[in-house]
């Protein structure tokens, strides 16, 4: 048997293949939307990926089941549970095998047995390993958002993103029940788990790539707890707000991703196109680091910059159902330009329209167009103009952050949620926005500044930088003040 890990570091995602040498077979749990990587895999190890599968429906990435199945022919085992209204939608019609709690498959000689466990979806499943070759027992689990390293899928996306309303209480003590019942397993079995750190789909995952179930019992948290009333309430305590365009992708895998076949880079446009696109109201997305935007840009365009996080925070802001246009350092990065493309497209934002290189910022200024820039304060500046009040500060982390502490009296609207509540901002006098470190803020001064509000400027280093020189800060929320 072969069993490889695929690790995706911006959606901090995992997927696996497994083989079986002896008959050329191969299953791909959970892929994600690029699948070239698991055909080259599969074709590098002479198997062929005859079964694909996923542990339940996705809500932070686009699914490749379609995808792969299209390009290798392989089946597809979708699970079957869940209630009517949250149920696979695709598969029907497409050979897929439905796929119910105790059913097993074999891939060769692997035998996977399905496990219905549910709590984070209605439907989700893990998949118990036994290579039959030389084992009777199983080795592990595949265990999706069920468990992961140090944590437990969080019960409550199905109301906070997908819109299913007074569901998440009910769904943490359908998770407790889940655990209940894989405790009962045998200590020795391996745990892959589908996330890791820095996935938003728990809030404690740890960096190390699989476990033990035994390891788990006694150091996991959430399979420590023997009390169901303590479980929901921890559970479903400190929770991160969902990105919002996880209840796209809730939307997306439920009825089935469209099939790409294959990756096609965007078209790169000439610099003459980008004053027209934005009279018309474009989106237009620079890529370029927060520092190279706040020296200059073209006005209009809001800043997300490619790195780790460009995924998440262009799921938050770009709407799914319009086109946008990038511009990407692509003189300086030739690749930029296929690595946002990619980022873009595996959370299902295919409707690009185009991309410029950094070039039409230069291109801009000489045709004697003005550019646009985003200036900082430090925290003394900041701390002066708070005395004598003639600064509005906003905090744009998230809530639960906010309530761990920040600057008195300062309140939060976290930048996923900044366009939304426009009302809320002030509009005379000068507005100054924070984050943990200045990148958040940098990127929702570029969107306040696209909305035609010019009086935003950004706390240079964050609430770090303020606490580092020693400035005070307070708490709220559960324990606060």
């Amino acid at each position: 048997m072969l069993l490889r890990r695929f690790y995706d570091d911006k959606l901090a995602q995992a997927s696996y293949l497994v083989g079986c040498q002896a008959t050329g077979e191969a299953l791909v749990v959970d892929p994600h939307r690029d699948v070239e990587c698991y055909v080259q895999a599969a074709e590098q190890e002479g198997l062929r990926i005859t079964h694909v599968t996923e542990t339940h429906i996705h809500a932070d990435y686009a699914s490749g089941t379609r995808e792969l199945a299209k390009r290798t022919g392989a089946r597809m085992y979708l699970s079957d549970e869940g209630d009517a209204d949250w149920k696979y939608e695709f598969g029907i019609g497409e050979g897929a095998i439905a796929l119910k709690g105790g059913d097993r498959f074999k891939v060769g000689n692997v035998l996977l047995e399905a496990l219905h466990t549910p709590g984070h979806t209605p439907e989700h499943m893990c998949f118990l390993l036994t290579d039959t070759a030389g084992a009777t027992e199983p080795m592990g689990v595949f265990t999706g958002d069920f468990v992961f390293v140090g944590d437990v899928g969080r019960p409550d996306l199905l109301e906070r993103a997908a819109g299913f309303e007074d569901t998440m209480e009910e769904a943490a003590r359908t998770l407790f029940d889940s655990l209940k019942r894989f405790k009962e397993l045998p200590d020795y079995l391996q745990l892959w788990p589908g996330h890791g750190a820095g996935s938003a789909c728990g809030k404690a995952l740890g960096a190390v790539p699989q476990s033990t179930l035994g390891y788990e019992r006694m150091f996991n948290w959430a399979l420590s707890l023997d009390d169901e009333s303590a479980f929901v309430q921890a559970v479903l305590a400190g929770q991160p707000e969902p990105p919002r365009y996880f209840a796209e992708m809730k939307r997306i895998n439920k009825e089935g991703p469209r099939i790409l076949g294959g990756y096609r880079r965007p078209e790169r446009l000439p610099e003459s196109r980008l004053p027209d696109l934005l009279s018309s109201g474009a989106l237009v997305v620079d890529t370029r680091h927060s520092g190279d935007f706040a020296e200059g840009h073209v006005p209009g365009a809001i800043n997300i910059p490619l790195d780790r996080s460009f995924t998440t925070w262009a799921g938050w802001l770009i709407p799914f159902d319009k086109e946008f246009y990038l511009i990407v350092e692509e003189e300086a990065e030739p690749r930029a330009i296929d690595e946002a493309a990619r980022d873009l497209i595996m959370i299902g934002l295919d409707r690009i329209g185009g991309y410029f290189g950094g070039a039409a910022i230069a291109t801009w200024a000489a045709e004697g167009r003005k550019l646009g820039t985003t200036t900082e304060v430090d925290s003394g500046e900041l701390a002066d103009r708070m005395t004598v009040g003639d600064v509005a500060v906003i905090d744009v982390r998230g809530l639960t952050e906010w309530e761990a502490f920040h600057i008195p009296g300062v309140p939060n609207i976290p930048l996923g949620y900044l366009t939304e509540r426009l009302d809320e901002l002030p509009r005379e006098g000068t507005m100054v926005l924070h984050c943990q470190t200045g990148w958040r803020s940098a990127i929702g001064a570029s969107l306040l500044q696209a909305q035609g509000i010019s009086n935003v400027v950004s706390l240079k280093g964050g609430i770090q930088a303020w606490v580092t020189d020693g400035r005070p800060v307070e708490r709220s929320g559960a324990g606060g003040g």
